[in-house]
């Protein structure tokens, strides 16, 4: 079998990959806001509940927790009579999303703590609540600053998703694996998922800076 006959299975895989990179990382980005922004807030119950979800996916495995929501959760469920069996693009993503988001809160809270006091300041002296605080003051300021490391995120995100091959779930490390034990050329197969899979980080790369430069214009044009 040539090198050409391997694109077609790859590139089905990798339209997996690229939808399983997608919602993740869309999931991810509301909670990075959600978890970043509660854990600053000042009820109890919300800030810890954001600590303890960060917390939680930042100190364990990302491979444990999407084992866990495959494996293990249907196995609860059916033990308090609920089905709680996610097909795998489900668990792929929550699994990616709740990890991603874990460690983009740390940015969004990070960012907005960097905030200069002085705003904060100015903002109380206007009588501004600390809801308007949020919205019409730090996260104008904050979300530029966020942007960068997003970018990072994103495509750890991107490589992450290999991991969901390990669930039986189709994307380009899976029918990479198929084709390697099938017709025993390792090499040919991961040099072209190497390069596919680096072809849709610079893609990626280069939409994220899009993003971040169009962000930066939306800053300039509120100042």
């Amino acid at each position: 079998m040539t090198w050409t006959q391997y694109l077609g299975p790859l590139s089905q895989g990798a339209w997996v990959t690229v939808q399983l990179t997608f919602w993740s990382t869309i999931l991810g980005a509301f909670l990075s806001f959600a978890a970043g922004i509660g854990k600053l807030s000042p009820v109890r119950g919300v800030r810890w509940l954001s600590i303890t979800y960060i917390e939680v996916f930042r100190g364990t495995s990302l491979l444990v927790q999407l084992f866990w929501l495959y494996f293990a959760l249907p196995i609860m469920g059916d033990a308090i009579g609920i089905n709680l069996r996610l097909p795998p693009v489900a668990a792929g993503v929550l699994a990616l999303g709740l990890n991603i988001g874990a460690y983009g809160a740390e940015v969004v809270r990070g960012a907005i703590q960097a905030v200069s006091k002085q705003q904060y300041e100015a903002a109380k002296a206007m009588n501004f609540t600390y809801r308007h605080t949020l919205w019409r003051v730090a996260l104008p300021q904050a979300i530029p600053e966020m942007m960068p490391s997003f970018s990072n995120l994103a495509v750890q995100n991107l490589k992450d998703t290999a991991l969901a091959s390990l669930i039986s779930l189709g994307d380009l490390a899976f029918k990479a694996e198929q084709l390697r034990n099938y017709y025993q050329d390792s090499t040919t197969v991961y040099t072209i998922v190497l390069l596919m899979y680096f072809g849709m980080a610079l893609v990626l790369s280069v939409l994220m800076r899009l993003l971040e430069a169009n962000v930066g214009r939306w800053r300039g044009a509120r100042r």
